[in-house]
Parts: C-alpha cells; sequence; structure tokens
C-alpha cells in the first residue's frame, strides 16, 4: 500500500471523526426542562432562551393568515374526499379571487368543478371537510373593517355551537397549535406540548437548517420513546416549525395528530408554507389530510390543497 493511499484514508477517518464530534447532539436544561440542541448551537452561545420565549408566545403564524384579510389575491382549491380504498369519491377543484375595496372584501368564483356527491341538493357541502375548509377560506358575502391586527384578538368557542364550534376549535387547533383548547371531549389538555406534563411526555429539539434558500432555526417536538401507559396521553405525533433566523418569523410548519377516545378517532397531518408579499408575510401552500370518525357521523378521509398567489394591496 501506498504512502499517498494511507494518507488518504487518515484523512477520510480523520474528517468522519470530526464531522461526528461537530454533529454530536448536547441535551441542556432551561427552565428544569430539557432541551436538545446541536453542538454548533452550543459552542456559539446561541440565546436559546429568547427563542424559546419566542416559539411559546409566537402570533407571526396566526398574523400570516390575517395578513390575507387586507389583501387581494388568486387562491386554486383543491378538495377531495376519499373512499376507503383510497379512491376518490368527490372533488372540488376551483379557482377563486378575493377583492379587497374600501375596506370590505368579497370573493370571486372564476372557475369550479366538481364530481361526486360533494354539494348536497341545495348546494350545501355535503361533508364535514368541506364546511371545514370554506371556513378557513372562503367568503360568501362581502366582509367590511377588517384588519390585519393579532394584538388583544383571540380565537374562542365560549359563544359558539355546533358546526360553528367545530370551526373555531379547527382555527385554535391550526393557528395556536400546541396550546390547550376547551371544549374538545378527553384532549383538550392534552394539546398543550408547554405545560409540566407534556415535558415529561416530549422531547424538543432546536437545529439549524436552510429552508427554501434561508437559514432557519427549526424547532421539533416529538413524542418520547417508551411512554409505556403514558402513550395514552399522546395528541400530536410531530410538530416541526422553521423560523426564519434574522426575523424569527415562522416560514413553515409541519404538524400530525392523532387520538382514539371511542366516541371519536381521527389521524389528521397538515403542512403550511409561507412567503412574502413586500414586507407581509402570508401562506402560499397549505396541505391537509385527514382521516377521522365521529359517533353519529359517516367516517371521513379528505385531503386539501391551497395554493394562494398574485397578491397586490388596495391602493387608496
Amino acid at each position: 500500500m501506498n504512502c499517498k493511499y494511507l494518507i488518504f484514508i487518515f484523512q477520510l477517518i480523520l474528517a468522519l471523526i470530526v464531522h461526528k464530534s461537530y454533529c454530536q447532539d448536547t441535551t441542556v436544561i432551561i427552565d428544569n426542562r430539557k432541551m436538545i440542541l446541536p453542538e454548533v448551537i452550543v459552542r456559539n452561545n446561541f440565546d436559546f432562551k429568547k427563542l424559546l420565549k419566542q416559539i411559546k408566545e409566537d402570533t407571526t403564524f396566526y398574523k400570516a393568515f390575517r395578513n390575507l384579510r387586507i389583501l387581494n389575491y388568486t387562491s386554486y382549491n383543491d378538495i377531495r374526499m376519499i373512499d376507503k380504498e383510497g379512491k376518490t369519491k368527490a372533488s372540488l377543484f376551483s379557482k377563486t379571487q378575493q377583492i379587497r375595496k374600501n375596506g370590505c372584501r368579497t370573493m370571486n368564483i372564476l372557475k369550479e368543478e366538481t364530481t361526486g356527491d360533494f354539494y348536497k341538493g341545495n348546494h350545501e357541502y355535503n361533508y364535514f371537510t368541506g364546511e371545514l375548509y370554506a371556513a378557513l377560506f372562503f367568503t360568501k358575502e362581502k366582509i367590511c373593517g377588517e384588519t390585519n391586527t393579532v394584538t388583544g384578538v383571540n380565537i374562542s368557542t365560549s359563544d359558539k355551537k355546533g358546526i360553528d364550534k367545530h370551526k373555531e376549535q379547527l382555527k385554535m387547533l391550526f393557528f395556536n397549535p400546541g396550546k390547550r383548547i376547551s371544549g374538545i371531549p378527553f384532549i383538550g389538555n392534552k394539546l398543550d406540548l408547554y405545560d409540566d406534563h407534556a415535558h415529561k411526555l416530549y422531547d424538543y429539539r432546536i437545529d439549524i437548517q436552510d429552508y427554501n434558500g434561508v437559514s432557519c432555526y427549526v424547532f421539533s417536538i416529538t413524542p418520547k420513546v417508551d411512554l409505556g401507559i403514558n402513550k395514552a396521553d399522546i395528541v400530536i405525533d410531530e410538530m416541526t416549525t422553521w423560523f426564519d433566523s434574522k426575523t424569527l418569523e415562522v416560514l413553515g410548519r409541519n404538524y400530525s395528530l392523532s387520538y382514539k377516545a371511542g366516541v371519536y378517532d381521527f389521524d389528521v397531518s397538515m403542512a403550511v408554507e409561507m412567503t412574502h408579499y413586500g414586507n407581509l408575510l402570508v401562506p402560499k401552500v397549505l396541505r391537509y389530510k385527514g382521516n377521522w370518525d365521529i359517533i353519529f357521523k359517516k367516517r371521513e378521509r379528505g385531503e386539501f390543497t391551497a395554493t394562494i398567489f398574485d397578491f397586490s394591496i388596495e391602493k387608496n
């Protein structure tokens, strides 16, 4: 074996050793709670306490969706209801345009195609999934006087009943994942990812990654392994959020939830990707896939994608 080859092997082994050391995870204690950090963050004396506070109190995700209320935009809406064999049994595909004028917003349907029994005879939604999508993205009438302010704005179910209450619960789950939601039997208090009990169930990790070409802090929450009987307390199967390392805005979020409570069960995953229009953070793509069953209702398997583009702002 020649000398050059021996040197190459030595350099390769050394590189692997250095890489392993550099990528080694470190567990730190923050406010009496464990957090997993990569070595690169620890060595740079990163202020992870500040980031954790920002993560828990984040409003940029919700703000991005409220920004849609003050903008003109176009959206492709793709909703599909799936049978137990995985085939599409009903669907809606539409192109809609929101117009903001004189402080009010309206929505025009530019194109719509449906299959199966997506609508009832009176053109009402035949599926709860369709109703929930409409609650998030469709506007039937003119709505005036809205702003994109989030300070002091709270989503609440206290004055809601029936389908309207379920819609508000979905919004709370969607815009504030990881926080307690009242009124959902058996799991309302299990959704809180930041209380003392949750820290016994989940692993919390901060990392650094590029997300669509932007340097981000990645905060992920996953259930601990070998939970035993405590596994029954798990509702959040995974949540990963990408925060812009400069602005700490949420640029993307993926999360999945599942639970079986006897009278109902669900298995849901969502992914949201953000973009900017000027200095406004706005959602660009939202994907949902869900399988749920509620007592006295038929099981629904549905998936949808909202693609939002062509933003503009009302000119004074």
